[in-house]
């Protein structure tokens, strides 16, 4: 069936009421055409520009997305490609309102990890559409949102759409790559061009599939805070001839178990206690009993301990961790051995000190011949409140696309460009309307891929997200879009 016969068949169906995550029709949730033909040619354009950190060009990307918006009907004084060097170009464009609000950040990445074609079916660099899916490397992270967020602002600009707020637009390099020529530097030389009210980031919330059902739309609210540590022991050595207890290897080796066997207290935040209490309504049977006891008050301790060995996930959110992830030691297979080095990785919950972790480590490595460093300043990051106005409009959009699907607040366990801008006092939420597969996710690894319905919907969320809160007041009923 074709695209517009899909489309046509689609429309007798508004209307229909379709079980909680059922996956609607093709065009159901989809923009119109024309849209879904800019949007895929924009993806298509920008899976194919390389942009890895040892061989690509960002700033052929972002060139490419700054024509796009030209040709779209954008001044060319509302699209800047500026960065500090010649590989990695940020671009920057705005769509101007009447100014009764302050800008909203919408906010990409467009550079990538590495691909290597001999580790892939196909060439990482190339466009495919194949059973369903969009194929190549940033499909799934995160040129996906790239893609969505100059094809709806080209969308809103050729409708007319003049919004209560400027919306800019910030399509960023290095976020894979140290961050050092993206947001931060941004912030430092131009924050003239992205200061804002507040922050979308396509990059910090994805909706999630499990089983061929949609379980949950994530809103963003806070990430984790990256610090490694670095553990050192030391001996004078000797010959192996002539060995003894005191070995560097093994009291580094004693300490490691004793960390292995630890876990940090669990604590809840606005965020993550909403989480469990949304996610909980997804869930049967004990889970779903063990989640809404940890989100209740007091928590329930036992139930908390469940989730946490039930799920890695779960455990991340509920607690900061620590875990080894590098080990050396010896000089010489003959020798005993002078010093014992290993890395420990922790991912620190917003809010809690970098030092009061490095404490708790000390105390139970329980030895003090490990010295214990932290290997580089950690970036702290602090969460941004539950904002009732996107709250509501993500729960509003959502629940129009997919019903009974939930918007769940969600903290990330990893780290995105979104801590630069919370830091610089512009809170971020984590929103894309993408969804994946749970038990499939390719990001960062071999065949990265999309759905290409999920795609066209994400394209579509954004869309409504967007008019929904920068439409100037009384005239943002009925909701943008579900007119059509």
């Amino acid at each position: 069936m074709t695209r517009t016969a899909v489309l046509a068949s689609a429309a007798v169906l508004v209307g229909h009421v379709f079980a909680a995550g059922q996956v609607p029709p093709a065009g159901q949730g989809a923009p119109p055409p024309a849209a879904q033909q800019l949007a895929r040619d924009i993806f298509k354009e920008l899976i194919e520009i390389n942009t890895t950190e040892s061989s690509g060009d960002v700033t052929m990307a972002a060139e490419a997305m700054a024509a796009r918006l030209r040709a779209g009907g954008f001044p060319a004084a509302d699209v800047q490609v500026l960065g500090p060097v010649p590989r990695k170009g940020n671009l920057v464009a705005r769509l101007r309102g009447t100014g009764k609000g302050r800008p909203i950040l919408l906010l990409a990445h467009l550079d990538v990890v590495e691909a290597r074609r001999e580790d892939w079916s196909f060439d990482p660099f190339t466009f495919l559409e194949r059973d369903g899916y969009f194929y190549g490397r940033g499909t799934a992270d995160i040129k996906s949102g790239a893609a969505v967020l100059v094809a709806d602002l080209i969308r809103l600009r050729q409708e007319g759409f003049r919004p209560d707020r400027d919306l800019i637009v910030a399509l960023t390099a290095d976020e894979e790559g140290g961050n050092a020529n993206g947001p931060d530097w941004l912030l430092r030389a131009h924050r003239e061009l992205v200061d804002a009210e507040y922050c979308l980031n396509t990059d910090g919330g994805n909706g999630e599939i499990r089983k061929g059902r949609r379980i949950a739309n994530e809103l963003q609210t806070s990430e984790k805070v990256y610090l490694s540590f670095r553990l050192e022991t030391k001996n004078p050595g000797g010959h192996s001839s002539l060995p003894v207890k005191d070995n560097a290897i093994y009291g580094l080796a004693d300490g490691l178990a004793r960390l292995a066997r630890f876990d940090f207290p669990v604590k809840l935040n606005e965020t993550t206690r909403g989480f469990f209490e949304k996610m909980a309504a997804t869930e049967h049977g004990d889970l779903a009993r063990d989640m809404k006891a940890v989100a209740g008050t007091p928590m329930d301790r036992a139930a908390a301990s469940r989730l946490s060995a039930a799920s890695p996930y779960f455990n991340a959110m509920l607690r900061t961790t620590c875990v080894a992830t590098g080990l050396e030691a010896g000089h010489a297979e003959n020798a005993l051995p002078q010093t014992a080095r290993a890395v420990v990785n922790c991912r620190i919950l917003p809010g809690e000190s970098p030092q009061d972790v490095r404490q708790t480590l000390v105390k139970v490595l329980a030895d003090d011949k490990i010295s214990v460093t932290p290997i580089a300043a950690p970036f702290l990051s602090p969460m941004s409140p539950l904002r009732p106005d996107v709250v509501s409009a993500v729960e509003r959009v959502t629940a129009d696309m997919w019903p009974g699907v939930p918007a769940v607040p969600m903290m990330s366990t990893g780290a995105s460009d979104g801590i630069h801008f919370r830091a610089a006092g512009i809170p971020v939420f984590g929103v894309s309307g993408l969804f994946d597969d749970v038990d499939d996710v390719r990001a960062h690894g071999r065949d990265e891929r999309l759905g290409v319905q999920a795609f066209y919907e994400g394209v579509e969320f954004m869309y409504r997200l967007v008019k929904v809160l920068a439409s100037p007041v009384g005239t943002r009923s009925p909701l943008p879009g579900s007119e059509r």
